[in-house]
């Protein structure tokens, strides 16, 4: 008789425990619109990891086999903002900026560190639009939306 309540028992633990992770893996399943296509927001504020950062998401790219498989955001504020400058860009960068751009990488500069720099939008490399919300807004709503949060 032991036997049977302990089968009892153990069913009757094990079905509302299987019925939760079912749907853990159903929602799971629906948090990436397009199947298997990763979504990634990388955060850049320090001018010493810029090039790093880039490394980073040429590097993410080339690893889920091309820029059809991830669609990545790069929001941009503080100090490192200043170095996506027309003027001040390194050829290298640039060169990598707008590769990344014609791949689909979407760039974002904080509005904030935009007026606090008194930049325009202009003033950036070629592939920037203004997050008039603030960087950091910017990101946290992007996670709101299933963008897993990277800061190298």
């Amino acid at each position: 008789m032991s036997i049977k309540r302990r089968t009892v028992f153990t069913r009757a633990l094990i079905a509302p425990l299987a019925a939760l992770f079912a749907g853990r893996a159903a929602s799971a399943a629906t948090a990436l619109p397009d199947a298997g296509r990763q979504k990634v927001v990388y955060h850049l504020a320090d001018t010493e990891k810029v090039m790093f950062v880039l490394g980073n998401i040429r590097n993410h790219i080339d690893g889920m086999g091309g820029p059809q498989a991830v669609d990545i955001v790069l929001v941009v504020h503080g100090p490192a903002l200043a170095l996506f400058r027309k003027p001040k860009a390194n050829p290298k960068m640039a060169t990598q900026v707008a590769q990344m751009s014609a791949e689909g990488v979407r760039m974002a500069a904080c509005g904030n560190t935009m007026a606090a720099q008194k930049l325009e939008i202009a003033d950036l490399l070629p592939g920037f639009v203004r997050a008039d919300e603030g960087g950091v807004v910017r990101i946290a709503k992007l996670q709101t939306e299933g963008y897993v949060y990277i800061r190298p």
